[in-house]
């Protein structure tokens, strides 16, 4: 634990002008952040990668969980026949265990079948419905795009 406290503080003040709100981000009390992603526009999904590129590099490894909800138009992202370069940066990303989720009632309506889709994504029912439950868990909700 006092490693863990260690790294912390020697992560925090490596930033200089980041300043955490209380209680600090830890691993047992990490930050948590759902994102919807409901484009397949390019600009906006690579967009988003890059922010959580971003957001990754501020907080102390492990106290930060990352959820991308993708439904609509945005399940296209996750599809084995998408940008290569893109679905290289997904797969960058779920190496540090941000996770993307796909909507099953997007695909149905769109007719794909589970092995369409990227190896490690997780799948649910209703896209919406876990954006909404994750934000009741208190998971904070931004989409920067």
């Amino acid at each position: 634990m006092k490693k863990v406290l260690l790294l912390m503080m020697l992560f925090i003040y490596s930033f200089g002008d980041m300043k955490f709100a209380e209680p600090l981000p830890s691993f047992e009390n990490p930050r948590k952040w759902v994102i919807k992603l409901n484009s397949a526009n390019i600009e906006d999904v690579n967009h988003m990668l890059s922010s959580i590129n971003n957001v990754l590099k501020v907080y102390p490894t492990e106290s930060i969980k990352i959820a991308v909800v993708t439904y609509a138009q945005g399940v296209r992202a996750v599809r084995n026949d998408y940008d290569p370069d893109t679905l290289t940066r997904i797969k960058s990303l779920m190496e540090y265990e941000v996770e993307f989720i796909v909507c099953r009632n997007t695909m149905e309506t769109m007719g794909w079948k589970d092995p369409e889709f990227l190896k490690g994504v997780s799948f649910v029912q209703a896209g919406i419905a876990e954006v909404i439950e994750r934000q009741a868990d208190g998971w904070i909700g931004v989409t920067p795009y």
